[in-house]
């Protein structure tokens, strides 16, 4: 099952617990992995690991989250650290990473290799694309389902996102990073628009 409650804030739920970015999620002390795409307040939020996390919760993310998660109480052990085009195995979870980072804007800069994430699990595979513009090296990624920002500012457009959805082919995608800080309700439907008719739309937000 997949929910996602506000901006990037992604749980799915099979045999494991996953988060991604956890914000504004309720108390369920439930996550076996908790996936950080880099240290903005809206993606690390201490308040929402916090809340989801249990006594065997490993987080995984980039660099800049070791002291962070040292500060929350998290064992160095269960502090996985990534960079871009890096895999790991997780159980039957098979995790590679991939970049982030804006093209034209300072917001994600590249140096910083914060993450996006694709991820197989259960047969399915999975592209949380995390804080990115339309990154050519992400284009060719085979994915069943991505999770594309279409809010604009900080991330790709939403012409930029349904493009960038167009070009990946997934079977499905499920717009994230609108109706919160930035974004709103014409990004989502001039996505919707643009998007090739052979996608599978599934709208999350705002729909728990």
């Amino acid at each position: 099952m997949i929910t996602i409650n506000c901006q990037s804030s992604i749980k799915l739920e099979g045999e494991k617990i996953l988060y991604f970015d956890p914000l504004q999620r309720d108390t369920t002390h439930d996550a076996d992995y908790i996936f950080i795409t880099h240290t903005h307040w809206d993606h690390f939020s201490k308040e929402d690991i916090q809340k989801v996390r249990k006594d065997t919760t490993k987080i995984i993310g980039p660099q800049d989250i070791l002291g962070k998660s040292l500060a929350l109480g998290f064992g160095r052990e269960d502090i996985i650290l990534l960079r871009p085009y890096e895999e790991i195995e997780l159980g039957d979870i098979h995790v590679k990473t991939v970049p982030a980072y804006n093209l034209n804007k300072d917001f994600h800069p590249k140096v910083n290799e914060w993450l996006g994430y694709v991820l197989t699990m259960e047969g399915t595979t999975y592209y949380i694309a995390g804080d990115t513009d339309a990154l050519e090296e992400n284009k060719t990624l085979a994915c069943d389902m991505a999770f594309l920002p279409i809010g604009g500012t900080y991330t790709m457009t939403a012409a930029e996102a349904a493009s960038f959805a167009n070009e990946l082919k997934p079977k499905v995608v499920v717009p994230i990073h609108y109706g919160l800080v930035v974004g709103d309700e014409k990004d989502l439907n001039q996505f919707s628009s643009l998007l090739n008719k052979e996608i599978q739309l599934e709208i999350k937000i705002g729909k728990n």
